[in-house]
């Protein structure tokens, strides 16, 4: 579907590269603040960096590069977190018409070989003394591999060094032949079920989505008045990370560079710098919402939280209805409601952003429809995207007045979306990327006639709303032979405040199992909250009795979305986190539900053979079936 409609002011076509942005801004508005950063790791007081001198930093380390011997379609590495030499040091490659080549930095020594032979990489830009090892020991396999830059080492610096004899025409000469449709990055998809394969995105590609939606948005970036501001804390190495980066500085608002993802440092990052706009992913605002419990309830004020929490999505439903035609919005006692909890909880809580962000945006994967309505009811609208790497980026997006919770929005202007009979969803548009590098059969694989397979499966409602229910390769069919679609009740379980990570098992089983991790902070403040007495072992089993009841209502919940032949009727509590480092997470926070499935097999078998063994001794009261959910710890 087309949502002309929709369509915002003209976007003036692309007529050279993503770099241009940086020189075009400094020659119009030299002294306007593009970047912000720490004076000191441990600072919160943040400097800012204006057009001109972005600029300046820019070509001094193109000049660098191209004494370096970088030429024109070399592939240049990443291997860093977010931070401001990522920023200069691409768009310094992008000014030469090199192509950027992300590569997360927790990569292991396999990943970083494989990602780096395959590009082709003439050369890679490491964060530290860690990542310049782990390169090191692949080196003797890249023998198209001529330099390794440590960021922390002072690559920077020494590549101006080494420029100071290159002439700024040779570079102004460089900048000025990249065209759109070159390639200026190759992104590596998340490789959840093999090895990542390496997308090759235009400077349009990458361009296209930013500017349509700064166009028809950008203004909501912050209040009337303000100056906007963003702080980036996604991975570069991620093409939503680098959608945020292009947003900002193709549209002139402020960006600071977090490099820190753990609650502390972002904490304290959104409390110092105080942006306009928030940018995440869920489990993001999953995270502080169990944050906002936790601490309310540590301060004994757990209920009165939790009606304010309901009372905030109540609001927002109502105001939903209000807006899409079919309901009268919010009554008079739902507002007074709100009235109060708007000045004794709701502005506490958007001071956890900074104070001043109002609005915000989730991609990555899909945020439930009770986090986003919650959000929006505290006064912080997130609306909720879609996008893939081969799409560069988000391809919905909620309509301004419009918003519906619980779907990804509808298809930016100029982008089409079609669902197949399969439930597989297509896209067509100029983000579509230009293939897979070295692999022509996959890109056939995938397109065809302009339209992307994206091996998602969704549903268009009768407005064009998009709902994401899962990934094709991920539904499971049980032995039964009912297919279900993982993902929603994944996504539920995470909604428990004790849960914090759920994969779904249950191909060529009897029913649908759950392998779930706790929240360790989260679980430490339940325990507290518990105060059981008497000796250590009766301790020990209520505990257990209370933490089982508990992890119940989670599975009840996470059913009460599906229907009865998949809801989950046996689980396991794992003690070791889905992670990077064990291999269990992509290093973008995906599931690898096949090395997971490996991973635990043993405890799969013997989760599913102790419901076995429960069956075959039916009691007169409890039926042989699979009705009730069983649990199993480990």
């Amino acid at each position: 579907m087309r949502d002309d409609d929709l369509a915002p002011p003209a976007v003036p076509p692309l007529t050279g590269g993503l770099a241009d942005t940086v020189f075009e801004t400094a020659d119009r508005d030299p002294t306007l603040p593009l970047l912000a950063r720490r004076r000191d790791p441990s600072s919160e007081e943040w400097e800012e960096v204006t057009a001109v001198e972005l600029r300046d930093e820019v070509v001094d380390v193109a000049k660098g590069l191209v004494a370096a011997g970088i030429s024109p379609g070399h592939r240049v590495a990443m291997m860093a977190r977010t931070r401001h030499e990522w920023t200069v040091l691409a768009h310094a490659l992008w000014t030469l018409g090199a192509e950027v080549v992300p590569v997360h930095p927790t990569s292991s020594r396999e990943q970083v070989e494989w990602i780096l032979r395959d590009a082709g990489c003439v050369a890679v830009a490491v964060e530290d003394e860690q990542g310049a090892m782990t390169v090191g020991t692949v080196c003797a396999a890249l023998p198209r591999l001529q330099h390794v830059w440590q960021l922390d080492a002072g690559a920077l610096a020494q590549l101006t060094e080494r420029g100071a004899i290159i002439p700024l025409t040779t570079v102004e000469s460089l900048r000025r032949i990249v065209l759109p449709d070159s390639t200026a990055a190759v992104a590596y998809t998340s490789g959840t079920s093999g090895r990542p394969l390496g997308c090759a995105l235009s400077h349009r590609n990458l361009a296209y989505p930013c500017d349509t939606l700064l166009a028809g948005w950008g203004h909501t970036a912050a209040p009337a008045g303000e100056r906007p501001s963003i702080l980036a804390f996604l991975p570069f190495s991620h093409v939503y990370g680098i959608m945020v980066q292009q947003m900002c500085l193709r549209g002139g608002i402020l960006m600071a560079h977090e490099p820190e993802m753990n609650e502390a440092s972002l904490a304290s990052a959104l409390r110092s710098f105080r942006p306009t706009y928030v940018y995440g992913v869920p489990s993001v605002f999953e995270k502080l919402y169990k944050t906002f419990l936790r601490t309310a309830q540590q301060a004994g004020r757990g209920a009165v939280f939790e009606r304010a929490a309901q009372t905030a999505r109540d609001f927002a439903e109502a105001e939903e209805r209000r807006r899409l035609g079919s309901g009268p919005g919010p009554n008079l006692e739902l507002r007074l409601q709100h009235a109060l909890y708007e000045r004794t909880v709701y502005r506490k809580l958007r001071s956890a952003f900074g104070g001043r962000a109002l609005r915000g945006s989730s991609g990555g994967s899909s945020l439930s429809r009770e986090m986003s309505l919650f959000y929006e009811g505290i006064g912080m609208a997130i609306g909720d995207g879609y996008g893939l790497t081969e799409t560069a980026g988000g391809i919905t997006v909620q309509p301004l007045g419009r918003g519906k919770s619980g779907t990804v929005g509808v298809p930016v202007p100029g982008t089409e979306i079609q669902v197949a009979d399969d439930g597989e969803i297509l896209v067509r548009g100029p983000s579509v990327f230009q293939g897979y590098i070295g692999d022509e059969a996959r890109t056939r694989a995938v397109l065809h006639s302009g339209w992307l397979a994206t091996g998602d499966i969704g549903q268009l409602d009768s407005e064009g709303y998009l709902t994401i229910t899962g990934r094709k390769k991920d539904v499971l069919v049980t032995s039964s032979g009912k297919s279900v679609a993982p993902a929603p009740l994944e996504q539920r379980l995470r909604m428990h405040p004790l849960v914090h990570q759920a994969v779904v098992v249950g191909d060529d089983r009897p029913c649908v199992g759950a392998l779930i991790t706790l929240d360790p902070e989260f679980l430490t403040h339940w325990r507290g909250a518990l105060a059981l007495q008497g000796d250590s072992a009766g301790r020990e089993s209520r505990e257990e009795s209370a933490l089982r009841e508990e992890l119940g209502r989670a599975i009840a919940s996470a059913n009460s979305s599906v229907s009865r032949a998949e809801s989950i009727r046996v689980y396991r509590v794992v003690q070791e986190p889905f992670g990077p480092d064990n291999g269990l997470l992509t290093p973008s926070l995906k599931l690898r539900r096949d090395a997971i499935a490996r991973y635990y097999a043993a405890e799969i078998d013997a989760m599913y053979e102790a419901r076995s063994r429960a069956i075959r001794r039916p009691t007169p009261q409890e039926p042989a079936d699979w009705d009730e959910p069983d649990d199993v710890f480990r």
